[in-house]
């Protein structure tokens, strides 16, 4: 690691340097402001939960009491961060073969915000935790999501299309929203204060999402049970982004303070007790709830008599947990048949190299409804020269 940067400039220098090899274009970006933004004041003053309830934030990383807890935040950091790059190598080439003008506006956003995220998470790496941080900072530059070696799973895989990105914006980054949300109360106030600005730009992924799964719906061209396949494969790829159901890591992260539960403020005001043996179930519960809901939303716009899209069961497909490589249909039932109708089974439920193949024909047709650019859209420049 020759280049490990001193400062921030050596790092922004650094960052440079990677958006040219994975072959983003700044021009892309616009008038977006890729820049560090802090929430204090949403923040709080004042550790909210844990064994160091009650006593001030802590605003350097020095006052964090014990280096384990520091390990731990720089752990955090760095995967968030880690997140953010990957996602920009896995879509960057869905520019070139955007649907519409807005989707191409769309995704060139969504990646400007992943690289200001990338960035914010980079930030508190060099500012606040030495040379330590420094390391992880560049080593976010270092790893590539093409060569299998980011730090999630789900952020190696291949996303060779755009009805992957619909679902992957609606599912995966929506897994994004509760960890973000997870962490805006966070003890280590640097960190809490960061979310806040993230929070609000990742609205813009999950509406994407939605909006785009919507319109492919009203459009009426991809098969309905090819479509439900997608969702199989990718909900079931952010249900294990949650983690092991009993994570020590999640237990103590709550005992030190630095990374609550989903809506903790309204959980403690509400006096709420903690479970910490089952802190990843709980957030993924509360996930699996809220998708859920969202896909019957999408249901509404089915054709009439279509039967209803459907969201699988958290113990289908999973390759993290107590249920890693277990068979499950996608209702949660165990199942029961041989290895060979086990494979036929998995193979009916996720998307096939036949769907694959028969998508390319259904690309060159108006497979999605229309969205029209709005004139501030249009202003901003973001992927117009894409």
């Amino acid at each position: 690691m020759d280049n490990l940067p001193k400062t921030w400039d050596d790092w922004i220098s650094n960052f440079k340097t990677w958006q040219d090899n994975v072959g983003f274009k700044r021009e892309w970006m616009g008038d977006f402001d890729l820049s560090i933004q802090f929430d204090w004041e949403r923040a709080g003053d004042s550790i909210e939960f844990g064994d160091y309830e009650g006593r001030a934030k802590w605003e350097r990383s020095l006052q964090v009491p014990h280096q384990s807890m520091r390990d731990a935040l720089v752990s955090m950091i760095t995967v968030q961060g880690d997140t953010e790059f990957a996602s920009v190598e896995q879509q960057r080439h869905l520019l070139a073969t955007a649907p519409t003008d807005y989707d191409r506006y769309a995704a060139a956003r969504i990646m400007a915000e992943e690289q200001r995220h990338g960035w914010q998470m980079a930030y508190l790496l060099m500012t606040y935790f030495g040379q330590q941080g420094r390391r992880e900072a560049q080593k976010l530059l270092e790893r590539n999501a093409q060569d299998g070696d980011r730090l999630l799973g789900a952020f190696n895989r291949p996303m060779p299309h755009w009805l992957d990105f619909f679902c992957y914006t609606m599912f995966v980054d929506r897994d994004g929203k509760f960890q973000l949300g997870m962490l805006s109360t966070s003890a280590f106030k640097p960190l809490a204060a960061s979310m806040g600005p993230m929070l609000k730009e990742e609205s813009f992924h999950l509406g994407t999402g939605s909006n785009g799964l919507r319109r492919v719906i009203k459009a009426g061209v991809v098969p309905l049970d090819m479509l439900q396949r997608f969702f199989n494969k990718w909900v079931s790829t952010a249900h294990d982004l949650f983690g092991v159901d009993a994570s020590s890591s999640a237990h103590w992260s709550y005992v030190w303070g630095i990374k609550g539960r989903w809506d903790e403020r309204k959980k403690l005001e509400s006096g709420l007790a903690v479970d910490k043996e089952i802190l990843n179930e709980e957030a993924r519960g509360h996930y699996h709830e809220e998708i859920v809901r969202e896909v019957r939303k999408l249901s509404k716009h089915l054709p009439e008599g279509s039967p209803e899209l459907y969201v699988p069961h958290e113990n289908f497909n999973r390759e993290i947990g107590a249920f890693k490589r277990q068979r499950f249909t996608t209702q949660g039932e165990a199942f029961k048949g041989s290895d060979a109708e086990w494979e036929d089974y998995i193979g009916s439920q996720l998307p096939s190299a036949q769907d694959e193949e028969d998508l390319k024909e259904i690309f060159k047709l108006d497979w999605v409804a229309e969205k029209p650019m709005t004139t501030k859209q249009i202003a901003s420049g973001i992927g117009a020269h894409a």
